[in-house]
């Protein structure tokens, strides 16, 4: 089976005892690439340093919007300067992580836009997917989106959205994220939406160190969980793991362009 993990950080200090073997024992349980992705200015050299590190490892670079308050406006200059010294070269797959959080009440909404609205350009003016994070702010992403129109599209991370969104965001051509949350029973409405879904919208991804699935509670995820990650989704969407694997694996490499 072969995987790819769309969404990690494996930059991270989670990972630092032991990325190397976390990296074999992915490789050997069939993941075959992972997105590592930036999330503050701070660690844009620390991703890129690791994607160059290993042939298995690909780069996004972009500003969260949970750390809003770190982000400052030359980050943003630093972002496209980094873009534009790092264009065609293959390592570097995306723009993300970022997007708009309205779950967290101190993140002003006003800033979180302008901060998307900068980013989205930025994929629009260098062509790259953009990987978004989206959380109760679907109906505004949306409508951000139907106004930029981004060609290379990308990927709505961690959905957990309705039906209709999904419908919405494949109308724009995203893709959908798929991991760990899916997995758990709690999660009623967004099973109930993944069982709807045609296998050519979506990608699979572990989020790691985060989003650990219910196979391994409170534990640090990794992409070494991907194959169960996928079995359980597999199961939730009724279709063989194997044609999930495949057709996200397929999804995941006509978006990047590998």
């Amino acid at each position: 089976m072969r995987l790819i993990d769309t969404h990690t950080h494996l930059d991270f200090p989670d990972f630092d005892a032991d990325r190397p073997q976390l990296l074999a024992n992915a490789a050997a349980r069939g993941v075959e690439r992972m997105v590592v992705l930036g999330v503050y200015q701070a660690n844009f050299q620390r991703v890129w340093e690791l994607a160059c590190s290993d042939s298995r490892l690909y780069a996004a670079l972009g500003l969260h919007p949970v750390y809003l308050d770190q982000h400052r406006p030359e980050h943003l200059v630093q972002l496209r300067d980094w873009l534009e010294r790092l264009r065609g070269d293959p390592r570097l797959c995306a723009v993300g992580e970022f997007g708009l959080d309205y779950y967290l009440p101190e993140l002003d909404p006003q800033r979180q836009q302008a901060l998307f609205e900068a980013q989205l350009q930025l994929a629009c003016d260098f062509e790259l997917p953009a990987l978004l994070h989206v959380r109760r702010s679907h109906a505004q992403v949306i409508a951000t989106l139907k106004r930029y129109k981004p060609q290379r599209a990308g990927i709505i991370h961690a959905f957990a959205g309705s039906y209709e969104e999904a419908r919405e965001y494949l109308k724009l051509g995203f893709k959908l994220g798929l991991g760990g949350a899916a997995t758990w029973p709690q999660a009623l409405r967004l099973r109930k939406t993944l069982a709807r879904l045609p296998l050519d919208s979506v990608v699979l991804e572990t989020d790691s160190p985060d989003m650990a699935p219910v196979m391994y509670p409170g534990m640090r995820n990794s992409p070494e969980h991907l194959p169960e990650i996928a079995a359980a989704l597999a199961e939730v969407m009724g279709v063989d793991v194997g044609l999930l694997a495949e057709a996200s694996s397929r999804n995941a490499g006509e978006l990047f362009g590998w």
